[in-house]
């Protein structure tokens, strides 16, 4: 059985990344890129389906791990009765070949060790063909793929396995190395581990030291922890952002909510753009606005809320029958169908980030603009449309209240970019629509005897989206209908101080009954909303709560289970991190948070973006 959620770390190398328990076990990496086939794929099944662990041989009487500090270079310290050793384990930044580097040092003592490397191809599937080259590097070859590794530990198969069993005394230091090359090609050059494992602690410390935190953010070894997370699921060749480095995690644990999201979606990048800028990563910015021109490029009717890490268009979704699934939750799903629904709130998310890069002095890029005209006159003729929503449900679309709320940001952000910036577009017709839209949300939207807004059109559900409101600017915090709001879904969607997306225990059209962790994005979004309601006290007290979920090296899955006092979903999450980073760096300004709130009373233009966290 894989461990906990919660128990496992991750270390990438920026094009993919594999998920450490504190066991010792590599339970989860896909080669070459986030969202290929797994070759270790133990997370979802058993050690059959593909792990790498190195442990103690005898019980562990302790054990401590942690990052080191600033970089994603994972060290976990084991005791037993004969001693301490730590296992270090590291995937260098990518420089050609795909490198997983472990090693093993002595602390005290003398530490029977043992190592067990199950390489299984397709998610598990496939027993490779394992042979030794001449320079005794051993190879384990399938089809398109082949793993070397090479120790200077004996190693021998056993069981369709490869083992050892070594000792480390202390001050020794054992390298394990496994790289990743296609089987047409030799495999990847040796590499020092301890000389690798250096550059690569300086390459993430680098770029860390790039970021800016200012004085007075609370957490800021959470934010800094949560920065790293959200740079390390980038895909650096194209600048992609994934939403996480699993698949088929579940949401509720045994059931059948189990999604991949080894992909980027619009809304997510958007709001990890957001993230990363406000700590002053502009970079990013760029090699992410970049990467929007290339996916979205082509008919603006063919616009999907999820693409691949180079802007791929097809995402099909196919079960894997083999796979029991994590702690029994099936069926185990690759590729997403959700990219070809229609979440019309991505419009909205997309000319949000596009209108931050504007903001922080990103250069103009003419292509830009014209795809947003054009993503725009799209939007103008399916805005009134019933979608899926921000969380794609499976069944009737509905007229999702957030949805219409993110499509007046699409609107507001146009006008906006278009005004600053002197560029041409049909602004009296945008302006026109974005007071209608504003209408129709208030009207609509809201429920004048319960005093809040719904989660759809005529329905009376709550839904935890509808925080975001203030926080795009669509109506000031301290509106009686956002307080109201609020209200509502501190009564109806609150669970040990943290927030639900909505009530699925309900049931909803598509899709089965059942319960569901609660979401740590949403939750963070109501600690902005106190943020921007003055209630600072409560706001400190929702981010302390989200860091006291986090495992102990910082790392938060997309949901938590009240009842099972446990982490659910795919792990780590970017949107869980992001809206941990947006609360810390919004609680971290000097300015009264009430005195933003009031920013914007024109009903046309409501709140506006200057509402937000000092990201434009």
């Amino acid at each position: 059985m894989p461990s906990k959620i919660e128990n496992y770390a991750l270390i990438g190398d920026g094009e993919t990344a594999a998920l450490v328990g504190s066991d010792g076990s590599l339970d989860w990496l896909c080669l070459p890129r986030f969202d290929s086939a797994a070759c270790f794929a133990a997370l979802l099944g058993t050690p059959e389906h593909g792990r790498w662990r190195i442990a103690p041989r005898s019980p562990v009487r302790r054990l401590t791990r942690r990052y080191r500090t600033g970089t994603l270079v994972l060290e976990t310290e084991f005791e037993t009765d004969e001693g301490i050793v730590a296992l270090v384990d590291c995937m260098p930044l990518r420089n050609g070949a795909a490198d997983v580097l472990r090693l093993v040092e002595g602390r005290r003592g003398c530490v029977p060790m043992v190592m067990d490397l199950a390489v299984r191809f397709d998610y598990g599937s496939l027993i490779p063909w394992v042979h030794r080259l001449a320079d005794g590097t051993l190879l384990a070859v399938c089809g398109p793929d082949q793993l070397a590794l090479r120790t200077p530990v004996p190693v021998r198969g056993e069981g369709f396995h490869t083992v050892a069993e070594f000792d480390v005394t202390a001050d020794a230091r054992i390298p394990f190395h496994l790289v990743w090359t296609p089987s047409h090609l030799p495999p990847g050059p040796p590499m020092d581990a301890a000389v690798a494992i250096a550059t690569t602690e300086r390459r993430w410390r680098g770029w860390l030291a790039e970021c800016r935190i200012d004085k007075g953010v609370p957490h800021p070894e959470m934010v800094r922890r949560s920065l790293l997370t959200l740079k390390a699921l980038t895909y650096a060749p194209t600048g992609g952002i994934a939403a996480a480095p699993t698949t088929s995690l579940p949401e509720t644990l045994g059931g059948e909510r189990n999604w991949d999201y080894r992909f980027c979606w619009l809304r997510d990048a958007a709001l990890t753009l957001h993230a990363l800028v406000g700590a002053g990563h502009l970079g990013e910015a760029e090699a992410w606005r970049r990467w929007l021109l290339r996916a979205v490029a082509g008919s603006p009717t063919q616009i999907r809320p999820l693409y691949g890490l180079a802007g791929e268009h097809r995402t099909p979704e196919t079960i894997l029958p083999w796979l029991p699934g994590y702690e029994g939750a099936a069926p185990v799903r690759i590729g997403n169908a959700a990219g070809v629904q229609l979440q019309i709130d991505v419009f909205g998310e997309v000319m949000d980030a596009l209108y931050a890069a504007h903001r922080v002095g990103l250069p103009p890029l003419p292509e830009a603009w014209a795809m947003a005209r054009a993503m725009m006159g799209h939007l103008e003729k399916v805005w009134q449309e019933p979608d899926e929503g921000i969380w794609e449900i499976r069944g009737t679309r509905r007229h999702f209240v957030h949805s219409k709320v993110m499509v007046w940001v699409a609107f507001d952000r146009a006008l906006r970019v278009a005004e600053e910036s002197g560029l041409d577009g049909p602004l009296e017709r945008w302006r026109g629509l974005r007071a209608m839209i504003f209408e129709e949300i208030c009207t609509r939207g809201f429920d004048p005897l319960r005093g809040c807004f719904t989660q759809s059109y005529g329905r009376p559900e709550l839904d935890a989206s509808l925080l975001r409101m203030p926080l795009v600017g669509f109506l000031p915090a301290d509106d009686e209908r956002v307080r109201g709001t609020v209200e509502a879904i501190e009564c109806g969607l609150m669970e040990d101080g943290l927030v639900l997306r909505y009530r699925p225990d309900a049931g909803l059209e598509g899709m089965p009954p059942t319960r569901e962790g609660t979401f740590l994005a949403c939750t963070a979004w109501l600690g902005e909303v106190y943020a921007l309601q003055g209630r600072r006290a409560e706001a400190n007290a929702v981010l302390d709560r989200l860091v006291g979920i986090a495992n102990d090296v910082g790392l938060l899955a997309e949901e938590y289970d009240t009842v099972a006092r446990r982490q659910v979903g795919n792990f780590p999450q970017a949107f869980s991190h992001l809206g941990l980073v947006g609360l810390a760096l919004r609680l971290g300004l000097a300015t009264d948070m009430s005195d933003l709130s009031r920013r914007g009373a024109d009903p046309s233009t409501a709140g506006g973006p200057d509402a937000r966290h000092g990201l434009c």
